[in-house]
């Protein structure tokens, strides 16, 4: 069987920036393990595969190791593709997802990804997250995964935190924040608990911090960067229990995968 594959980097104006991800459109269903070794194959933070339902798609993402309740980038590439590739007289793609109903419009050069808010409660800094990260955060919040925030840019670009220790904090999976130099806010993503030792550009992350940072910043609309190595750049907007995330993506690669 010859299944269709894109490859694309989200968050980002070219390639080699962003977060890379592969886009399967299918006709039907594969089985689960199949669709998860093609994920551990392609060996990126997340595999999308869609099959169309009626004027819309399912939509399910797959890390290298597990299948994702929510990723960001991979559903803005899979819009890419619909839009550009599959259908191009439309303007938005809406996807059925275990995070419920999903809308990317597109905007210009950009897309408009609707996400729902995920706001976090806060709790105690505890000594396994600071031994985790490497540096004691000022403050710890938890929501779908964990958040320490920090007070300046310089402290995330130069976290190095211990990966086996923060696969074992609650969740496996951290955010880091903190104020930006040249934006509102900047962060990093650590998930070696689901595979992926630091992901470039995490849209589900936003999900937590817009809202967090628009309660502290009393701003719905900021600007975000995500200092990986390879470092995305977002436009954020918090529109009550939603949060839009804006950005451009990248074609890197077309073919066809054999199983």
């Amino acid at each position: 069987m010859e299944i269709p594959i894109y490859q694309v980097d989200a968050f980002a104006s070219q390639v080699f920036a962003g977060n890379p991800a592969a886009v399967c459109p299918l006709e039907a269903w594969l089985p689960d393990e199949v669709m998860q070794a093609i994920a551990a194959e392609n060996n990126l933070s997340e595999t999308a595969f869609f099959v169309r339902r009626g004027d819309a798609f399912d939509l399910r993402w797959f890390t290298p190791t597990v299948e994702a309740n929510m990723c960001g980038h991979a559903t803005l590439g899979s819009a890419y593709v619909i839009i550009n590739h599959l259908d191009p007289d439309r303007r938005e793609a809406r996807f059925h997802t275990r995070s419920g109903e999903l809308i990317v419009t597109r905007d210009g050069e950009s897309y408009c990804l609707d996400l729902p808010a995920q706001p976090p409660e806060r709790v105690a800094v505890s000594a396994d997250m600071t031994a985790a990260l490497g540096a004691a955060p000022t403050e710890v919040w938890r929501s779908m995964y964990m958040m320490a925030v920090f007070s300046d840019e310089a402290q995330i670009a130069n976290l190095s935190p211990d990966l086996a220790k923060v696969a074992a904090l609650e969740k496996g999976e951290v955010i880091v924040t903190a104020p930006g130099e040249t934006c509102d806010f900047v962060s990093r993503f650590f998930a070696p608990g689901a595979g992926i030792p630091e992901d470039p550009v995490t849209g589900s992350a936003h999900c937590i911090l817009a809202p967090y940072w628009a309660e502290r910043l009393g701003k719905t609309q900021m600007s975000a960067r995500q200092i990986s190595r390879r470092g995305g750049e977002l436009a954020v907007e918090v529109r009550g229990d939603r949060v839009r995330l804006t950005g451009r993506v990248a074609p890197y690669m077309q073919g066809s995968i054999r199983v």
